[in-house]
């Protein structure tokens, strides 16, 4: 492995400063409810809401109001994305299935019931971009999963009184029951403990700021909470069959994101070198049929630093994509297909994608790589087609979480809960076990209730 980039320490620990406040921010809100929020909306975003005689929820009017004000072309848009999302939470929904009666012995009927929480907040963040296919991405699959109540907050445009219009649009598309014009840390804890104008949930979802992550952290187990999400990341394994200014595209997706997202490509200098130690590998799994249109790995590598380079002189969003980029950007130089995989499976991206032109060698990597929240295989396959509009959610795990965890669906939304009963027979039967059970780890009490049942 060779880094022809490599990017600076990037640390994604949470300084004590940071818990600090935010723990202190969350016993603000749980002692003053309302006030407290109302209060830290007009330090950190200059809320006028309070100032403008406008509560912390939503009205129908300011809904109404930015449907006027959002292009019908966008709001056509949003519609078609969530159909697709809502198509794919429908789907993942049918593949779960209840368990009834099932009996490991006589007398004995087990069962599970998959069944939707009650209540959940639904987090869209502001910050450098109104982020409303966030909205689309954790509205839809709770609505669909069943959630009685779906409340949604995101914080006011700097200085105004309202939630970017755009924002608030996608909300109801999506089906929000409530929308709360509050962000932060502020937002996170009037969720999890309730003020005056907002009850509290038992599920908050959706990403944000360190503080935002920070104090879904400490609200854990008050409420649940999807994952504690970190900066954006992409890692793009490549073999020389793709287009270099594609590559750069994707990858300066990621970077734009903020300054600590974190873009990697991954270059095969060796395509054909897929093989795996000890398993042999049929060629048409992984040979592309036209290697010899392959640019060389390095050259290839260098072709992607220089498109990068010139798409930064005229990128509206240069100043944060290009201290991204050169803190955090990546270029690795690898032999095989198989130490590609091994970098992927130990990284544990956020976004994963396989560039290349032969599908049959995608395919190799579609069966081998493991930690990812989210794959795109193929160079038809965009990174951002996913951020948007194809159906898959976009809240992924970052910062290795895919490891243990995968990303945020409609599964998140619902809760397996199991039952048990049993005839006189099978309590008789199953008694005598427990009582020795119970006995041998000391607990009489235990021994005592299946006794009485023999």
């Amino acid at each position: 492995m060779e880094y022809i980039k490599k990017s600076k320490e990037r640390n994604t620990e949470v300084d004590r400063e940071t818990k600090q406040t935010v723990a202190d921010m969350i016993d603000d809100v749980r002692e003053s409810g309302d006030s407290a929020v109302f209060e830290y909306s007009e330090k950190f975003d200059g809320s006028t809401r309070r100032a403008d005689g406008l509560g912390l929820r939503v009205t129908k009017e300011e809904i109404e109001a930015a449907y006027k004000e959002v292009d019908q072309e966008l709001i056509k848009d949003m519609a078609q994305a969530a159909m697709s999302i809502l198509a794919f939470a429908e789907a993942q929904k049918m593949s779960l299935q209840e368990v009834h009666d099932f009996s490991p012995r006589k007398g004995v009927f087990l069962g599970h019931r998959i069944m939707p929480i009650n209540s959940c907040l639904c987090y869209v963040p502001g910050g450098n971009y109104p982020l409303y296919s966030t909205a689309l991405m954790l509205i839809i699959p709770a609505k669909e999963a069943g959630v009685k109540r779906v409340v949604a907050c995101s914080p006011v445009e700097k200085g105004t009184n309202r939630i970017n219009a755009k924002t608030l649009v996608a909300m109801d598309i999506a089906g929000a029951d409530e929308i709360y014009a509050v962000g932060g840390t502020q937002a996170i804890a009037a969720a999890a403990y309730g003020t005056e104008s907002i009850r509290p949930v038992d599920l908050i979802v959706g990403p944000g700021n360190k503080y935002v992550a920070e104090a879904k952290r400490q609200c854990y187990g008050q409420v649940g909470i999807d994952f504690v999400a970190g900066p954006s990341e992409v890692l793009v394994i490549a073999d020389g069959s793709g287009t270099p200014e594609v590559v750069a595209a994707d990858l300066l997706a990621q970077a734009e994101h903020d300054v600590n997202a974190k873009s990697i490509l991954v270059v095969i200098d060796e395509p054909n070198a897929a093989s795996t130690a000890g398993t042999e590998v049929k060629t048409s799994d992984c040979i592309s049929t036209e290697a010899e249109a392959k640019t060389s790995g390095r050259a290839f590598a260098e072709a992607v630093i220089k498109a990068v380079e010139v798409e930064l002189t005229t990128l509206p969003t240069k100043e944060i994509a290009k201290v991204s980029w050169e803190r955090n950007g990546e270029v690795i130089l690898v032999e095989s297909a198989d130490e590609a995989i091994a970098y992927a499976n130990d990284i544990a991206p956020e976004h994963l994608e396989i560039n290349m032109v032969d599908d049959n060698y995608a395919k190799y990597f579609l069966k081998n790589l493991m930690n990812y929240g989210s794959l795109f295989i193929g160079q038809n396959t965009a990174e951002v087609f996913g951020d948007y509009a194809s159906g898959p959610n976009h809240t992924l795990p970052t910062v290795r979480a895919s490891r243990y965890t995968g990303g945020l669906w409609v599964g998140t939304f619902l809760k397996t809960v199991t039952y048990q009963y049993m005839s006189d027979e099978g309590s008789r039967e199953i008694a005598p076990i427990v009582k020795r059970l119970a006995e041998g780890e000391g607990l009489y009490a235990h021994a005592l209730a299946a006794k009485i049942r023999e």
